[in-house]
């Protein structure tokens, strides 16, 4: 069975541990989108151009350890405003929303270019304040040194070049269920988000 699960939003809105946790309660494969935008700005920064990292890209790219520096994520940020590497990377990511047995895939134009038939689409947000201080405990608590107030800077910065870049600009689908979690623990999003999953599932049978 094909069903597909499309989690899109700004980072550090919670998308990814929503998308890993359906996939994990519900037997699907999951896709972070955004390790192959951190895949080929990190290979920018070694020195390959941007659109050819992406035609180019390998598992072994976005399997790298290095990819979660805030450099890379800045990277990250740029080159998915090149029109040229987001095409590049479309085949890859709708050849892995199409596989049977299910998928959950997030990023930041999963519901609108990507799957835009996905069955469940999900637009996960926060406050800038709190996605910049998620975002510093993780870089911290990894071995950064980086001010909470550079982090919310950076925040501000990917949120504009993001939400206004020409090419797929980050935006909530027409049908997409917003979740905003600033108030929200873990447990909480993640079951609201499986209950949406749970009732399209159960219509498909």
């Amino acid at each position: 069975m094909q069903f597909t699960v499309a989690i899109d939003g700004p980072a550090a809105a919670g998308k990814g541990t929503i998308a890993r946790g359906l996939a994990e309660t519900f037997g699907f494969a999951h896709l972070d989108t955004g390790l192959l935008y951190r895949a080929v700005g990190r290979r920018m920064l070694d020195g390959t151009p941007p659109e050819i990292a992406a035609a180019t890209l390998r598992l072994r790219d976005i399997a790298r350890p290095d990819l979660r520096t805030p450099e890379v994520s800045d990277a990250s940020s740029q080159v998915a405003a090149i029109a040229e590497v987001r095409n590049a990377l479309v085949h890859f990511q709708r050849d892995f929303a199409g596989r049977d047995g299910g998928a959950v895939l997030d990023g930041r134009d999963i519901g609108t270019v990507i799957c835009p038939d996905a069955h469940v689409k999900l637009f996960v947000s926060a406050t800038p304040e709190v996605r910049a201080y998620r975002r510093w405990l993780e870089l911290t608590d990894a071995g950064h040194e980086i001010s909470e107030a550079d982090v919310l800077a950076d925040v501000l910065a990917r949120d504009k070049r993001d939400s206004e870049r020409e090419d797929a600009p980050l935006k909530p689908a027409a049908d997409a269920v917003m979740f905003d979690t600033s108030r929200m623990t873990i447990d909480e999003a993640l079951e609201q988000a499986a209950s949406l999953v749970r009732t399209q599932l159960e219509a498909r049978r």
